[in-house]
């Protein structure tokens, strides 16, 4: 574990995050502009979901996907009530702000997804295609356990809201790709690879670079949210996500590549999807206390020792 640590931490990526967050700490005019950002979070999930439809296309349909996708489901679900018991009794959150919260660790995070799968790639493990879809699966159910636990029986998800998650446009272009890469398969794979994969790896320093850069200001802003239970939340939680996910991959049979997946995307926070639909259907939440949990602590976390940490439980529990 602590050979894939010090691998993942001296990796370009996660030192192009890093110098982000040392270039915010240090107040630096430094910065990746708006709309280019946009364009490599459109680049990376469309590179992560081709490749995973094409793997599918390659394997073919098989019951293990719609286990899979019924697991992280399943995980994505329930994740949030775990959250929220552990927020209500650690802090003094009021039960929007804990719901809120709770619905970010539920859900997942497509750039940690990108890591996940690109720190595999290195280090030259495999793991099942259609772990993309069960990664887009699990965007969404974390923010109807959130409403149920904010709301208890009051107003239900209206039918904008349901539409508004439903066509997010991560799970969109994730899914679309995914779709469009199973359709066209391994040849056209072929006729995209110098551009689905030869460019990722260059592209994602760039947009972990531009990660960096928001995560350190977002610490700079919102620290004084924080209190050390707080704190402690943001890393434990990503620990017990894994820890439901690798009991999770061990009942489904999967192999160490995609139990890290899945480990990795149940310990992940979204800080895209849910942030979206939380101001819509929970606007009485602190934003900036959800945001800087899930980018400026967990995601941090993740990158540099969680992801590691995931791999090797995951070599020795999988199948």
């Amino acid at each position: 574990m602590l050979s894939l640590a010090a691998q993942n931490l001296l990796s370009p990526a996660v030192a192009f995050f890093g110098l982000g967050v040392l270039a915010s700490f240090a107040r630096s005019d430094l910065s990746v502009p708006r709309s280019v950002a946009q364009l490599l979070a459109l680049y990376l999930l469309m590179s992560i979901g081709y490749r995973g439809g094409a793997e599918v296309a390659h394997q073919g349909l098989k019951p293990e996907l719609l286990a899979a996708l019924a697991g992280g489901i399943i995980l994505s679900f329930l994740i949030p009530f775990v959250a929220y018991a552990l927020l209500r009794v650690i802090s003094r959150l009021s039960r929007v702000d804990a719901a809120s919260i709770a619905a970010h660790y539920g859900s997942i995070s497509a750039v940690t997804l990108v890591a996940i799968t690109s720190s595999l790639t290195q280090l030259g493990v495999g793991f099942d295609g259609y772990m993309v879809a069960v990664a887009a699966a699990m965007e969404t159910p974390a923010i109807f356990s959130a409403l149920l636990i904010a709301r208890s029986g009051q107003a239900r998800p209206s039918g904008g809201l349901l539409r508004e998650i439903a066509f997010n446009g991560s799970i969109v272009v994730l899914l679309g790709s995914f779709v469009i890469g199973g359709i066209t398969g391994e040849r056209g794979l072929a006729m995209l690879k110098p551009f689905i994969m030869d460019s990722f790896a260059g592209l994602l320093c760039i947009f972990l670079l531009d990660m960096g850069l928001i995560a350190g200001r977002g610490l700079l802003q919102g620290w004084r949210l924080l209190s050390l239970p707080i704190i402690g939340f943001a890393a434990l939680m990503p620990l017990i996500g894994a820890g439901l996910a690798a009991g999770m991959a061990i009942a489904l049979g999967l192999s160490p590549g995609s139990a890290a997946v899945l480990m990795t995307l149940a310990a992940s926070a979204s800080y895209i999807a849910v942030p979206a639909a939380m101001r819509l259907a929970l606007p009485e939440a602190n934003a900036a206390l959800s945001l800087t949990l899930s980018l400026g602590l967990t995601f941090p976390f993740n990158l540099t020792l969680g992801i590691p940490l995931y791999i090797a439980v995951a070599s020795a529990i999988a199948s």
